[in-house]
């Protein structure tokens, strides 16, 4: 009857000595949890925590791996991309060294927390006997070895933390050095832009130079070929007729190199006048294609692939005349034109209307006469007859049924078209003849004029060449100026041209 009073009694004082120091714990000490941890001995005799089984990797893995992928980078990277990890890497070693300032201000809760603990446990195990006594003995050696444990932790820590400062410091002077280095290559940069701008002027300034020197020696060249002429027609009066046929032929491919080069020489500076104008003014779509010279053809063509289509846009064309002035050439409304010799020495000028907006395109120099056309005018004017082989193509604007070869006959008072011994059409030089070339536009339009004879009576006549086309209109012109008759074209107004 007494033992089971003892034990009663013995248990009912432990259970509240047990709830005196837990109050007396409680008191002092903040727990985060309602209990004591679950520890456990591991190997080594150990204490493991099974909150921390699942733990990330330690802070000095972490640094060293994030370390050897930096210096297994760093060949790869470029300059500002090293920079760049280098400062990340600076962030977030600021970042750890933070992250170890917190574990330690822990780790020193920690030691007081279990200084507290073996206090209360101690101060337990004296008001307690029998296995509670047993209970707090081994609650104190799980302390202690927490305790061991802890100051080791403590160690690493203490350890860890001067791994991350090195870390931090590396890292800081890897940074500057990375910032030197890029502002070295950006300056080393710029000084080869300065080096590359200096070639480019050096090179244009070098072209400049070739240009004209270029262009003086053709004018030297076409001085000297005109000499040799010169010295060939007085050895044709000379020597015997042997002799001037093999200076016909040399003179002839001298002409021909003359018109060759000339055709060069025009080229290049159309080129070169078209070099400066897209460099001035690269926003043109359109521009003129074919040669400033008689005979040839000008058609509006864009420069650049996606232009708008301006196949059914209405057109203009204009002669530029001295003081900028246009004038107006009536009829020229298509996309193509022939220049004619009213229009030598002149810009021509081509206007469009693209939906609400006008384009205008121009000549990159002034109309020039063909090469020989006018020793071609001057060998014509000293036959009694001029006669030229021509087709009928239009009458009053109307497409002409036959298409047989007429006679077209300039004379000194007077015009003529005949078929045969039939006339078709005769008329003296007067104010209401026109005479100019066909501003109809199509492929032909360089060998075609059209001639006006009167009101109410037109013919559009197609030539065998330009040349025979441009001879035509200047022998008229000049036979009508000697009847005192300006002979143009419709609309046209009289200036010194043609």
């Amino acid at each position: 009857m007494r033992v089971p009073q003892m034990t009663r009694v013995i248990h009912d004082s432990g259970e509240g000595m047990q709830k005196d120091a837990l109050d007396m714990v409680s008191s002092d000490v903040n727990f985060p949890k309602g209990h004591f941890p679950d520890y456990r001995i591991g190997p080594n005799n150990q204490i493991i925590d099974p909150e921390e089984t699942h733990e990330v990797v330690p802070l000095k893995e972490i640094v060293e791996k994030e370390t050897t992928q930096l210096l297994e980078q760093r060949k790869r990277l470029s300059v500002r991309d090293l920079r760049e990890k280098f400062e990340k890497g600076l962030t977030g070693a600021s970042k750890l060294s933070e992250e170890a300032k917190r574990r330690e201000a822990a780790s020193l809760d920690r030691q007081v927390l279990l200084k507290k603990l073996r206090d209360v446990l101690d101060t337990l195990k004296g008001r307690v006997a029998g296995r509670n006594r047993d209970d707090a003995d081994e609650a104190i050696s799980l302390v202690e070895a927490l305790a061991v444990q802890l100051t080791q932790r403590e160690g690493e820590l203490i350890y860890e933390k001067a791994e991350v400062k090195k870390l931090a410091s590396f890292l800081k002077q890897a940074t500057e050095d990375a910032r030197k280095v890029a502002e070295e290559e950006r300056a080393l940069a710029l000084a080869e832009i300065e080096k590359s701008r200096a070639a480019i002027e050096k090179v244009e300034k070098a072209l400049r130079e070739h240009d004209s020197a270029s262009s003086s020696k053709e004018k030297e060249e076409i001085e000297e070929l005109r000499k040799e002429i010169r010295e060939a027609r007085r050895i044709k009066m000379l020597h015997q007729p042997s002799k001037v046929m093999d200076m016909q032929f040399e003179l002839q491919g001298l002409r021909t190199l003359i018109s060759e080069k000339t055709q060069l020489c025009n080229q290049l500076k159309k080129e070169l006048a078209m070099i400066k104008r897209l460099e001035q003014d690269s926003s043109k779509l359109f521009e003129l294609e074919g040669s400033d010279t008689l005979g040839s053809q000008f058609r509006i063509v864009p420069r650049v692939d996606g232009a708008p289509d301006i196949s059914s846009c209405p057109a203009q064309w204009y002669r530029v005349i001295s003081g900028g002035n246009r004038e107006l050439i009536s009829g020229a409304t298509r996309l193509t034109y022939a220049p004619e010799p009213f229009d030598v020495g002149q810009l021509l000028q081509a206007e469009i209307i693209l939906k609400a907006d006008k384009v205008t395109v121009q000549t990159d120099g002034p109309i020039n006469h063909a090469s020989g056309l006018e020793r071609y005018v001057e060998s014509l004017m000293k036959r009694a007859d001029i006669e030229f082989n021509v087709v009928v193509t239009q009458m009053n604007g109307n497409d002409y049924a036959s298409k047989s070869v007429h006679v077209f006959h300039i004379g000194k008072l007077r015009v003529k078209l005949r078929k045969g011994r039939s006339t078709k059409a005769r008329e003296s030089y007067s104010t209401t003849m026109k005479l100019c070339g066909s501003r109809g536009g199509g492929n032909a339009a360089a060998c075609a004029v059209f001639w006006q004879t009167r009101k109410g009576l037109s013919y559009t006549l197609a030539f065998e060449t330009d040349r025979d086309r441009n001879a035509a209109i200047m022998l008229a012109r000049k036979f009508a100026s000697s009847c005192n008759v300006v002979l143009a074209g419709p609309g046209d107004q009289v200036h010194g041209g043609g």
